[in-house]
């Protein structure tokens, strides 16, 4: 069953714009049950000209409330990068950021008839289509716990002010997913596994839909039908173009950082150079000097000699 590949932000964006598909894949990568969802806002890039039209590339920031079974209710943020670049971090940490700091991500509480707003506690899912550095574990979740830093005893209940500062994240690492699935969250993100890719342009997976599990077979008709809209496939090529943009860049700027270090050591070395030749200089200059100290102290004791022996009348010859 060929289905659209979900490593791209186009593919990745259509399949999430599904309610019931997102409470799906949230559910499960969290590990928790998804009973409502609230799409938030996205953020666009920007927009690509391609002759003879201009597309939108979008970065695939999902931002959506969930309500739990509990009532509580988080804020969930997906990201998924195709590529590893230098400024990944950053860029992760400043999206992380501005949905702290945005005041539409909260709840509101009604309390003795009053509004009171609550700030969502924030949980992140990374999607990467590249490999961490130290970490082969293909799914890897950070959990935090609560514990008295006194007796290390861990404290069951929980705050405010530590969820509301605080946060869980889980990291996919799509090139470490196996083949052989041995649970139900590896059946679900087969569909993200790149060993399944047919075709040089990597936009379409080839997956084994008669063993994909049944309950999981929306995500795999809502990727059958992402693979057979027009705009969504003309989005991939433009994205691929995109991202071989970005790529090129990375390389110039990694290479201009290479040249830069490469000049900072061969000027730190014809400082040192010349720092040796002015020692070497200084010491000549003070050999010289003390030469002529010598000279001249020699010739004083000559003049002195003469004067002796003129004041004494002796004959020089």
């Amino acid at each position: 069953m060929f289905i659209a590949n979900p490593i791209y932000d186009a593919v990745f964006k259509y399949l999430l714009e599904d309610k019931e598909v997102a409470i799906l894949l949230i559910s499960e990568v969290l590990g928790e049950t998804v009973i409502d969802l609230e799409f938030l806002p996205q953020e666009s890039v920007g927009e690509v000209y391609r002759e003879p039209h201009i597309f939108t590339i979008y970065r695939m920031d999902f931002s959506a409330k969930i309500q739990l079974p509990d009532k509580q209710f988080k804020q969930v943020i997906i990201e998924i990068q195709k590529a590893k670049f230098h400024t990944d971090i950053m860029r992760f940490r400043n999206y992380l950021g501005m949905q702290y700091s945005r005041k539409e991500n909260v709840v509101v509480e009604q309390i003795n008839g009053k509004e009171v707003k609550h700030a969502l506690p924030i949980y992140s899912i990374y999607f990467l289509g590249h490999r961490l550095d130290h970490i082969q574990a293909p799914i890897v979740q950070v959990k935090r716990e609560y514990r008295d830093a006194l007796s290390g005893e861990p404290i069951s209940e929980r705050e405010e002010f530590i969820e509301s500062l605080t946060h869980d994240s889980v990291v996919i690492q799509i090139p470490q997913l196996r083949q052989e699935m041995q649970t139900d969250l590896e059946w679900l993100l087969s569909v993200f596994n790149q060993s399944y890719v047919v075709g040089p342009d990597k936009h379409i997976l080839d997956i084994d839909d008669e063993q994909y599990p049944e309950k999981y077979r929306k995500v795999l008709r809502r990727l059958i039908r992402a693979n057979s809209e027009h705009q969504i496939r003309q989005n991939m090529n433009v994205e691929d173009e995109y991202l071989e943009d970005l790529q090129e860049q990375e390389r110039q700027i990694l290479k201009a950082k290479e040249e830069t270090a490469q000049a900072k050591e061969e000027t730190a070395q014809a400082k040192e150079e010349t720092a040796q030749a002015n020692q070497r200089a200084e010491l000549a200059n003070q050999r010289a000097e003390q030469a002529e100290q010598i000279a001249k102290q020699s010739k004083q004791r000559e003049q002195e000699l003469l004067r002796i022996i003129r004041d004494k009348g002796l004959d020089m010859e």
